[in-house]
């Protein structure tokens, strides 16, 4: 079956939803997601979004954008950042004034707290800047801009799955969906496609992310040629829920959460002594990791399992039950701990990914040396850049509305000229082809094993703390998981609902994206941001100052490299 949409959107959370609300002011738009739009990601993210209103202090956008650069380790693209925290505002107040209930001030205006790496007068000390409601920001995010899509005739195809780009040359022509509803294959033809499918930590074992962020879309674009940008950095929260990885806002200690070991000190006071917990993720993550191999974590036994402790008890019930509700709620029924009177056991959990497919700053797919008419990606599927090496707090849920928002309105004014492409129902004979060999391959392999090794070896080698020996072991060991992903079939070989098929497509995207991941970190000999060598300590500006293009080649990573804009503030070494 043949859609025809002058745009279609992959994705449904906040990035593709703004994305669609745009484009849909000129363009027939649909948006395709394998979930529907109210369960994307966007709907986990808590602490808020950071915007410089300056509502309870004095706050500039150009303070802003330097935390950015200085937060990601001077890998951001600077002229990007400038528009991220100008466009902030602005975006800020129009989500209000489409509806979104965001937690008040006194005054009435719209609240705000201090997150990690955000600053004032260029890192002199913290800043309330991130603007919330309660720890539940995302999801009124997402819950507003879902409602002003179906109030702008948005099309909805939920439960579909992206899985092959057609493109004619270095224009775009559609895609090819898998319906889990009836395992039959349709074809989006469009005149644009912007991919927004999210993250991929389900790569690693322990994550805050939710089962579906598995990399559709960078894999897809990866295996069609495109190289994808700086996919070394993935950032791990410091904060998850001690063998869980469901996340604990940074919000907490915006609030004035505290991070303690076993010996009940503040350890934050030793590799951060101006910030202290509202550091970079990046630095907290690693001195969590520092405290726990020096047996300091509340079990001491040096195991990449420790943890230490996140201590809200001192805020007193009404704050924690006003301004975390949803967190308090998940350590008692995951925990039984209550955070209002007993610290939180918190370890660091593969959480964000710094990159992903390349774009320019109106979500054109953008490779440095091509690019490519009618692509677009945004969110935390894209790398503009503006996270650099480690993302900061708050900077996730910008990212989605201020460049899903420009690609959105690129995207209207694209359709106007643009033509649509040939397209047949042959082109979808590629994967009609790899799904009929999972349905009839005989004696297969089960996804499970596989996919639990990949995690564990990721985690293990590829995690907080790095090694040449672990990296290389690790790109080896993921090449063998993608042999032997070949011999995997499914057991189920009906046709509706079958999410044994998604789970295989699903596990395709993750190897392929481990791989990219792995051989990209193994390669850059220096310590920068979420990228931390244990060989290589040290940030190495004049050889590495530079944005990783790693391209998917069969079962061998091509590694090219692409400037960074740094025509702002010159790279200096981070101190907090």
């Amino acid at each position: 079956m043949i859609h025809e949409f002058d745009a279609v959107i992959v994705g449904a959370g906040g990035a593709g939803l703004y994305a669609a609300l745009e484009a849909s002011k000129t363009a027939k738009t649909a948006v395709v997601s394998k979930l529907y739009p109210q369960r994307s990601h966007t709907g986990a993210a808590q602490g808020g979004i950071g915007a410089a209103l300056g509502n309870v202090e004095e706050d500039t956008p150009e303070w802003h954008a330097f935390d950015t650069v200085k937060g990601g380790d001077y890998l951001v693209d600077q002229n990007a950042a400038k528009i991220l925290a100008e466009d902030a505002v602005r975006a800020v107040y129009d989500l209000e004034n489409r509806g979104l209930p965001f937690s008040r001030l006194e005054d009435g205006k719209i609240a705000q707290r201090r997150f990690g790496g955000h600053t004032h007068h260029f890192g002199e000390g913290a800043v309330h800047r991130s603007c919330y409601a309660a720890d539940r920001t995302g999801h009124m995010i997402l819950q507003t801009l879902y409602q002003q899509c179906v109030k702008n005739d948005v099309q909805f195809f939920d439960e579909y799955q992206v899985v092959d780009l057609l493109l004619e040359g270095t224009t775009v022509k559609g895609i090819v969906t898998f319906e889990l509803k009836t395992g039959e294959l349709h074809i989006f033809k469009a005149k644009a496609v912007l991919f927004a499918t999210g993250g991929f930590g389900r790569m690693f074992k322990i994550t805050s992310n939710a089962h579906a962020n598995t990399g559709d879309g960078p894999a897809i674009l990866a295996r069609a040629g495109i190289p994808l940008e700086d996919m070394e950095f993935f950032q791990f929260h410091p904060t998850g829920i001690r063998g869980m990885g469901i996340l604990i806002t940074e919000g907490v200690r915006g609030e004035g959460g505290i991070l303690k070991n076993r010996d009940g000190e503040r350890f934050m006071e030793r590799y951060a002594p101006t910030l202290l917990d509202l550091a970079p993720r990046d630095m907290v993550s690693r001195a969590i990791m520092t405290e726990v191999g020096e047996g300091k974590g509340v079990r001491g036994d040096r195991k990449i399992d420790d943890y230490v402790w996140l201590d809200a008890s001192h805020l007193g019930r009404e704050v924690v039950e006003k301004k975390i509700p949803d967190i308090a709620d998940f350590c008692r029924t995951y925990l039984g701990v209550d955070p209002a009177e007993e610290p939180m056991p918190v370890q660091p959990t593969a959480h964000y990914a710094m990159g992903g497919i390349p774009t320019d700053v109106d979500g054109r797919v953008d490779t440095g040396k091509q690019v490519y008419d009618g692509l677009y990606a945004a969110g935390e599927a894209a790398c503009v850049s503006v996270h650099g090496a480690n993302r900061l707090g708050t900077n996730s849920l910008v990212d989605l509305v201020v460049f899903g928002r420009r690609a959105g309105m690129h995207i209207a004014e694209y359709v106007k000229s643009a033509s649509h492409g040939s397209v047949t129902e042959a082109d979808a004979d590629r994967a009609r082809q790899r799904i009929d060999a999972l349905r009839h391959r005989k004696g297969g392999r089960h996804v499970g094993p596989i996919m639990h090794r990949m995690q564990e070896v990721m985690m293990e080698k590829v995690g907080v703390y790095r090694t040449q020996e672990k990296m290389d072991q690790a790109v080896e060991e993921i090449r063998q998981l993608r042999e032997d992903f070949k011999e995997v079939a499914v057991q189920d070989t009906g046709a509706g609902f079958n999410s044994e098929v998604l789970q295989i497509m699903e596990l395709e995207n993750l190897l392929d994206l481990s791989l990219i991941t792995a051989a990209s970190a193994a390669n850059r000999t220096e310590s920068r941001g979420a990228h931390a060598r244990e060989d290589f300590p040290d940030r190495d500006d004049p050889n590495w100052l530079k944005h990783t293009m790693a391209g998917l080649d069969n079962d061998r990573v091509t590694i090219d490299f692409k400037p960074v804009d740094v025509s702002i503030w010159e790279p200096k070494p981070r101190k907090y």
